[in-house]
């Protein structure tokens, strides 16, 4: 077995050549202006803020966000990085070529790495037909560098460029894509490995598995197109989820609505699950991918027997969880979210959108699946294991490990370096997630998202969100630039929970990092249709 600075060593070579691979593969030009990444922050901030919100709360480039970027102390490496989201043809596989927007020509986006202790500077050249963004999920960064438009930058015009700089607090598995629209639903997401210089895992290999529910560009379909058929609702299109099929374990027999005009409908109807309910998704996907690949071609990952393997899953889908086992293997979790957790062993995971485990396994001798189960919906991804010979699993192929109840962040425990400490809260944030399929009014309180909300926290407070789910439909939240504790300060740190059917979660985290933060559903059709809401650190 290999340890892990001789590892480390051809990773570190892999980050050095990471700025001018990328911008290789990008083609489209340079960013406007010939920008290129700089380390004075200032100056990175050259897209400008956003309209003034109402008073009284922390201005997301003010002094407070400038003392709380300054107190990381970043005096490890800086990497830098160009890249441009384009229109571009993608080759999924099988046959499969389609139409979309990615960052360069590849899907996912090609993986960025860079070192806990350091910087990173990312420029993004705007090269597609609207104004962009980029958010980086799960980090705890300087709020003018979230991404969110109209809350902490301006949008990314066409033609435009930003160039995104900020210390590097935390290591962990964390990916990026747009906070714009529905553009996520597109190609544009990718990794954003943090590596730990004090990494404490020994392991041999490393795979990075992206998972994602696809639409874009299959017979015409874009993800605004789906948005606005669910947004009819009930009342236009006659109930997307009015008729559910049987149930079975993991899923019913979900499937795509007929549409009444004739044209291709991807509302879903009977996505049964025995865990997330009887409404498991709103969207039923042509594709269901891993690492950009269809499970009739799928990606080859290759190894030796006996190698320890670790696997850093991100779910980038927009309307998919998944139920993730490794055929022929247990798996051993020792991060959610980024954050280590006390190791535990499962034969399956369940990976709500945006979450993210990472696990070890010891591989064995031959081929294997790596099925990503599209929870509720009937369908599956799928990457393969090789380490010797033997028949390549297919897209019909189900591993016995998925019968097993997944696991889920809730019986997870954190490390102790990563544990909350016990604390009294300060303050209690309730918030209620209403809204149902029939209307398709999805939101906090009742009230859809305007870049005006607040609810107000203040520096240095323990606050604990209280979660209601009072609709039928299951949500991942996600809260911008901070990671909580499942249930209190003894539960595992995470940045993306899942809420059940009726269900409650409570989350507490210590408030850290002045500015604005998103609060939101990761389904990206329910936030784009309300479900969002601002913490708010008063000034």
């Amino acid at each position: 077995m290999r340890s892990l600075p001789t590892r480390r060593t051809l990773l570190g070579a892999s980050a050095a050549a990471l700025g001018s691979g990328l911008l290789t593969a990008c083609g489209g030009g340079s960013p406007s202006g010939g920008a290129t990444a700089r380390t004075g922050h200032g100056a990175m901030h050259h897209g400008g803020s956003p309209a003034d919100g109402p008073p009284g709360y922390v201005d997301p480039a003010g002094p407070e966000v400038r003392a709380a970027e300054a107190a990381r102390k970043a005096t490890g490496p800086l990497t830098e990085v160009r890249l441009t989201a384009t229109a571009t043809p993608l080759d999924l596989g099988g046959g499969h070529t389609v139409r979309s927007w990615a960052y360069g020509d590849t899907l996912p986006g090609r993986e960025v790495r860079a070192t806990a202790g350091g910087t990173l500077s990312l420029t993004l050249a705007n090269n597609l037909p609207e104004a962009t963004s980029l958010h980086w999920h799960g980090l705890a960064l300087r709020n003018d560098m979230d991404g969110v438009p109209g809350l902490t930058q301006r949008d990314i015009a066409p033609g435009g460029s930003f160039t995104y700089g900020f210390a590097l607090a935390h290591p962990g598995t964390y990916w990026f894509h747009p906070h714009t629209g529905v553009q996520q639903d597109r190609g544009l997401y990718a990794p954003l490995i943090v590596e730990d210089p004090k990494e404490p895992l020994s392991y041999d290999k490393e795979w990075v598995v992206v998972l994602d529910d696809w639409i874009d560009g299959v017979d015409g379909a874009t993800p605004d197109a789906v948005l606005a058929e669910l947004r009819k609702g009930a009342g236009g299109q006659g109930g997307a989820h009015a008729a559910h099929g049987p149930a079975g374990r993991p899923g019913g027999t979900a499937s795509a609505r007929p549409s009444p005009a004739g044209a291709p409908s991807y509302l879903l109807v009977g996505a049964d699950s025995d865990i997330l309910g009887a409404e498991a998704g709103d969207v039923a996907y042509p594709h269901y991918l891993v690492n950009g690949r269809v499970p009739e071609d799928p990606s080859v990952f290759t190894a030796r027997p006996g190698d320890r393997i670790r696997l850093r899953i991100v779910n980038a889908g927009g309307d998919t969880a998944f139920r993730l086992a490794l055929g022929g293997h247990e798996m051993t979790v020792t991060h959610a979210d980024g954050f280590p957790v006390r190791h535990a062993t499962a034969r399956s995971l369940l990976l709500g959108m945006g979450e993210r485990y990472d696990v070890l396994v010891t591989a064995q001798d031959g081929v294997f699946p790596l099925t990503a189960l599209a929870e509720g919906k009937d369908r599956s991804a799928l990457a393969v294991l090789r380490t010797g010979t033997g028949t390549a699993p297919t897209a019909a192929t189900r591993p016995a490990e998925l019968d097993a109840a997944p696991l889920m962040a809730g019986s997870l425990l954190p490390d102790e370096s990563a544990a909350l400490a016990e604390r009294t809260p300060d303050r209690t944030l309730a918030l209620r997630l209403t809204g149902s399929m029939n209307r398709y009014d999805w939101a906090f309180d009742g009230t859809p998202y305007t870049p005006d909300q607040r609810h107000p926290v203040t520096a240095g407070e323990r606050v604990r969100v209280e979660f209601r789910n009072a609709t039928p439909m299951w949500h991942p939240v996600h809260l911008h630039g901070h990671t909580f504790a499942l249930g209190g300060a003894g539960g595992a740190r995470k940045d993306t929970a899942i809420i059940l059917p009726g269900g409650r979660l409570t989350a507490d985290f210590d408030a850290d990092n002045p500015g604005l933060w998103m609060v939101h559903c990761h389904n990206v059709y329910h936030s784009e249709s309300g479900m969002m809401t601002v913490l708010g650190y008063q000034a």
